[in-house]
């Protein structure tokens, strides 16, 4: 049985249970009666019915605007377990602990928000529709809505379970309404139309995967774009250009690179699929290229450039001294990198990347960078850092054109994992924790050594040319 014939037998089902449906819950209800179609939802009711009333209500809740759906979130937010409920199976747990009591306690603590949303889900389509509510929940922002976006979260990780999730490969014969997705869906490096699509899909030394789930039959949840080279490269440009398509043997890859993993829905954020895309990926790219034995990333740096200012700004001013000030002033030349050359700022900038990767963290302990994490996590080891590895205007605004690799050593993966989880431990090559004794600028004499095209007010000679 397919997938479309069960969505079209729902929605017979749901056509159906709509003569079941009482009349102040049928016809055309005003859209502040949600809350009397959520109450029906959880009352009980037959299966037929139920999924009218699921599809009632994300038919009602599509038609809201902004502030109505506020609202109607903020409604789900004060579905609470019954307190006399949950304190007699409290008092029944403490009294005699045994399986019965822990059970009949885990059915009084669960929200009925939960049981809301299983309902909810039995209408046709629900499923990307839910997606979509909690990336609306999400895009509020509101704290009050916290434990809503727990119940979806909870429930959103069983149903898309990497169990349920579909690995296809996607390539220039994939149908036209997923390549336009891919192209909508890239978040790493914009692609810039049909032509550049196919660049990265077509030529022999490149692949594309991606995961999807049975009730998002055409929408891909995640997907990652590859390079399969001799070496480990250090830019972003040359590995855009277009790729022969045939090699001849001295061309026999070696190397697969990562160099783009996009998330598609806003509303699953926070569910990782990336760690079983990149194993599972991995596993089928062995089994066609068996002369591959380097695994790599290719990553961004999204938050450096961020990190650097808040950190100059505040605190961390110790890091540099006057004369590196002086030095990283010229990142506000949007031409800088052109105008200055790099002997200037490429020592200081390197050391205060390896400063940012190995030693500053978030709260938690962690690195403050959100792809560092993720690799990392998955136990991978932070490989290099990549001078001008990125000079589109994005890669310069986010990281002053930094890019890093990550490499995925197989022997490595679960110590690297373990020291990051238990300790976060970030696993770096001789060459990273190399860049943080880099020499500083000095002074001598009391007078600042200066860079080509710099002139400093301490030496006597005006303002920066940056000014």
């Amino acid at each position: 049985m397919n997938v479309s014939f069960l969505q079209e037998l729902l929605v017979t089902v749901a056509e159906q249970g709509r003569q079941l449906l009482p009349r102040s819950l049928g016809g055309s209800l005003p859209k502040e009666d949600l809350h009397e179609l959520a109450a029906a939802l959880l009352s009980g009711r037959g299966e037929a019915s139920g999924v009218a009333i699921a599809s009632a209500i994300l038919d009602r809740y599509r038609a809201l605007g902004a502030d109505e759906r506020r609202a109607f979130l903020g409604f789900l937010a004060t579905m609470q377990p019954d307190a006399g409920a949950l304190a007699a199976a409290a008092k029944a747990y403490l009294a005699s602990p045994d399986a019965a009591a822990v059970t009949a306690l885990q059915q009084a603590l669960e929200s009925p928000r939960q049981e809301f949303f299983r309902r909810l889900n039995l209408a046709p389509g629900a499923t990307a529709q839910i997606v979509a509510m909690r990336h609306d929940m999400l895009s509020i922002g509101d704290p009050a809505l916290a434990s809503v976006d727990r119940d979806l979260m909870h429930l959103l990780a069983s149903w898309f379970n990497r169990g349920f999730l579909v690995l296809r490969r996607i390539d220039w014969q994939t149908p036209a309404a997923i390549l336009e997705k891919i192209i909508q869906y890239e978040a790493v490096h914009e692609i810039q139309g049909w032509d550049d699509l196919r660049r990265r899909l077509d030529p022999a030394d490149r692949r594309c995967f991606a995961f999807f789930h049975p009730s998002l039959v055409d929408e891909p949840l995640i997907f990652v774009e590859i390079a399969l080279m001799r070496d480990i490269p250090d830019d972003i440009q040359s590995l855009l250009r277009e790729a022969p398509k045939n090699g001849d043997a001295s061309e026999t890859p070696t190397t697969a690179v990562f160099y783009s993993i996009s998330n598609c829905q806003d509303g699953l954020r926070g569910i990782s699929f990336g760690n079983f895309l990149i194993k599972q990926v991995v596993e089928e790219l062995v089994k066609e290229r068996a002369s591959l034995r380097t695994f790599v990333t290719l990553s961004p740096i999204p938050q450096f450039a961020s990190w650097l200012a808040r950190t100059l700004a505040g605190e961390g001013g110790s890091l540099v001294n006057d004369i590196e000030r002086e030095r990283i002033r010229l990142l506000d030349d949007p031409d800088w990198i052109y105008t200055y050359g790099n002997e200037g700022v490429r020592p200081l900038l390197m050391r205060l990347a390896a400063e940012y990767f190995l030693n500053a963290k978030n709260g938690e302990g962690y690195p403050i960078d959100p792809v560092a994490r993720f690799h990392l996590g998955n136990g991978a080891r932070l490989e290099r850092i990549n001078w001008q590895g990125d000079i589109s205007a994005k890669g310069l605004r986010e990281a002053h054109g930094l890019m890093c690799n990550y490499r995925y050593e197989l022997k490595d993966i679960e110590k690297n994992h373990e020291a990051y989880e238990n300790d976060g431990i970030v696993a770096a090559s001789r060459q990273v924790h190399a860049l943080l004794k880099l020499e500083r600028g000095r002074s001598e004499g009391g007078r600042f050594l200066q860079l080509p095209g710099l002139r400093t007010a301490r030496s006597g000679q005006g303002k920066d040319e940056s000014e």
